[in-house]
């Protein structure tokens, strides 16, 4: 059952008809085997890529699609409803490319901008540390100028495609002022003392790499510093808003495809003579996991617009990324249950799909985080 969608534009329907194409081809025949392997899809970025799709809400002069957050966010969900994990990193590359956009000079803009966007090269997104997740301003990771270089030394934790990249946007220390002592910078892989540590071992997204990136004396010319010293942070927290849609989209991609497959089970499983879906108890069930998936979708769709017409939105996207993944977080165990013993096997993906959203409550900014930031927003 595709998600019904309410798109701005026909050019914004073909978009999202041509995301399912690929979906259907070129995604779902390769998820369960990459899951149970761990295989990193390099491959798929790269098709993505190549139709357009990483690079969508980026501008058209830096090879971007030129398209509103609604509906860039909206092909994200059709993404992670297949494979979370490309969802999620379709997500993280945007972000990557998120300082570029905003604080690279059109010099360095021109450099990167269109391999990004075009696929030819795979971002991740350096911020959190071991004691430094929900507070990134305590980070230890230092940048120390060195002439016309900087010299990079620390570590950064819970890296997504970890040791996959090509280019790495990374935060690091560059005075003791706290948050404004932070800076931001591009590093590319292979760079002489940037290492991967070995990836985590998670419950889910088996096939999106994860793994702390290591920064022994890595020297990276000064050129390849994002906005001026200090600014690292507010790149970072403004990146944050946007990736945060990033994900309520991809948990709302992944609660719909569990509640499609649960749906198709419930009509085909017969149950005292009939398909168990005539079954009141069990209608009840689908009927407030649809009421979650929608209510998800809107309210992240809601955040995107205001984002798109330039208005404030921070708020809006806590409230999408908490209410999103704890939507998704009930949809997908509730899936599990409609399909009873077959649902804690691995015959069926519904198992798959609760392990997944599991850590999208997490990362981008813990729910009780999201909740945080709620509650002061309406303070002021």
């Amino acid at each position: 059952m595709p998600a019904e969608r309410l798109l701005p534009s026909d050019d914004a329907a073909d978009l999202v008809d041509l995301t399912r194409t690929i979906v259907d081809k070129e995604l779902r025949p390769r998820v369960d085997e990459a899951e149970r392997s761990a295989t990193f899809p390099r491959e798929v970025f790269r098709t993505l890529g190549r139709a357009g799709l990483l690079g969508l809400p980026y501008p058209e002069e830096l090879g971007g699609g030129g398209q509103s957050y609604e509906v860039y966010l909206q092909v994200v969900e059709e993404i992670a409803s297949a494979w979370a994990a490309v969802g999620v990193g379709v997500s993280v590359h945007a972000l990557s490319c998120f300082g570029l956009s905003h604080a690279g000079t059109p010099e360095q803009q021109q450099r990167w901008m269109p391999d990004l966007l075009a696929g030819d090269l795979l971002g991740a997104y350096c911020l959190s540390e071991a004691h430094a997740g929900s507070d990134p301003a305590a980070m230890r990771t230092t940048a120390v100028r060195d002439g016309d270089e900087y010299v990079i030394n620390g570590a950064k934790a819970w890296t997504t495609h970890g040791g996959e990249a090509d280019v790495y946007k990374v935060m690091a220390r560059t005075s003791d002022t706290g948050g404004r002592g932070i800076s931001c910078f591009l590093v590319p892989a292979g760079t002489p003392g940037l290492t991967a540590d070995n990836p985590e071992q998670k419950m889910g997204l088996m096939s999106s790499t994860t793994a702390t990136m290591l920064f022994e004396d890595v020297r990276i010319p000064a050129d390849r510093r994002l906005g001026e010293e200090g600014q690292g942070l507010s790149i970072a927290l403004a990146g944050l808003d946007a990736g945060r849609l990033g994900i309520a989209a991809v948990a709302t991609g992944v609660a719909q495809g569990a509640l499609d497959v649960a749906l198709a089970y419930a009509k085909e499983r017969e149950a005292f003579g009939r398909p168990i879906v005539d079954h009141q108890g069990l209608t009840f069930l689908l009927a407030d996991m649809a009421a979650a998936v929608e209510s998800a979708r809107a309210t992240y769709l809601h955040a995107a617009r205001l984002k798109d017409a330039g208005r404030p939105y921070a708020r809006q996207a806590s409230i999408a990324k908490l209410v999103a993944t704890d939507n998704a977080m009930r949809v997908t165990t509730d899936a599990v249950q409609v399909l009873g013993g077959a649902g804690y096997t691995k015959d069926f993906p519904v198992e798959r799909y609760m392990r997944e959203v599991k850590v999208m409550q997490i990362f981008e900014g813990t729910n009780q985080i999201q909740r945080l930031v709620i509650g002061r927003d309406l303070a002021r």
